[in-house]
């Protein structure tokens, strides 16, 4: 599907939108002008770990006269000044596995139990949520990262479990998991290798969009990167 279908007279919500690659996303529709109306949200103003934020964000959209046509969710943990990615279970923490859960996984969750009912049922929409190909099950060959890594297996399996559901009350809308590949910004720089390809998160936001423009119903659920190809669960 070529970009332009996104017509104005539709919302597009970023999740994130302070982030590396949220920032970029935001740029990039805004000179689009695909959209009548673009929501760039992070924190404080919105706090996926909290459903009470993420609840009144969503009542706010369901009182607009546009239609909510994409939401894409960017946010993310991956380590702070507390606690780098584990490369061994001797390093595993209770506390690090409980914030990347909740920011990994349950978050998403609460995203997608108040906006996809917000998608219209006669439209094509999409949730897109950020994953990481290091959460594919299939694709672990490397070990370590317990944190980062289950925690997006566990978003996956919540974008394939609504996608269940979404399919049953809204058919034309998609609900899936995108892998954005190793993007220039802070977040990554500590685990820059000379054989690891890196783009800017302009590039990234670009291809990213591109792989939105190109999802159709029967793609609601899959796990893609950001060249659009499937990643194993």
């Amino acid at each position: 599907m070529e970009r332009e279908e996104r017509r104005p007279g539709a919302v597009a919500l970023i999740v994130g939108a302070t982030g590396s690659i949220g920032g970029a996303l935001n740029t990039t529709l805004c000179c689009s002008g695909a959209f009548s109306e673009i929501l760039a949200v992070s924190r404080p103003a919105l706090d996926v770990t909290s459903e009470e934020s993420v609840a009144a964000l969503a009542e706010k959209i369901a009182n607009m006269s546009q239609e909510l046509s994409l939401v894409i969710d960017a946010t993310g943990y991956l380590y702070d000044a507390n606690a780098m990615p584990e490369k061994s279970w001797r390093q595993i923490d209770p506390e690090h596995l409980v914030k990347a859960f909740r920011i990994n996984a349950i978050g998403p969750a609460i995203l997608m139990k108040h906006f996809l009912p917000l998608m219209p049922r006669d439209r094509r929409s999409v949730f897109a949520t950020l994953s990481a190909r290091v959460g594919s099950i299939g694709d672990n060959k490397l070990g370590g990262w317990y944190g980062y890594r289950a925690s997006k297996a566990a978003l996956n399996q919540f974008v394939r479990t609504a996608a269940v559901e979404l399919k049953r009350k809204k058919p034309l809308a998609i609900c899936v998991a995108l892998h954005p590949g190793t993007v220039e910004s802070k977040l990554s720089a500590p685990f820059a290798k000379s054989n690891l390809e890196v783009r800017s998160a302009a590039e990234a936001a670009d291809q990213l969009l591109k792989v939105i423009d190109e999802l159709e119903p029967r793609h609601s659920g899959g796990f893609f990167d950001h060249r659009g190809d499937t990643i194993p669960w």
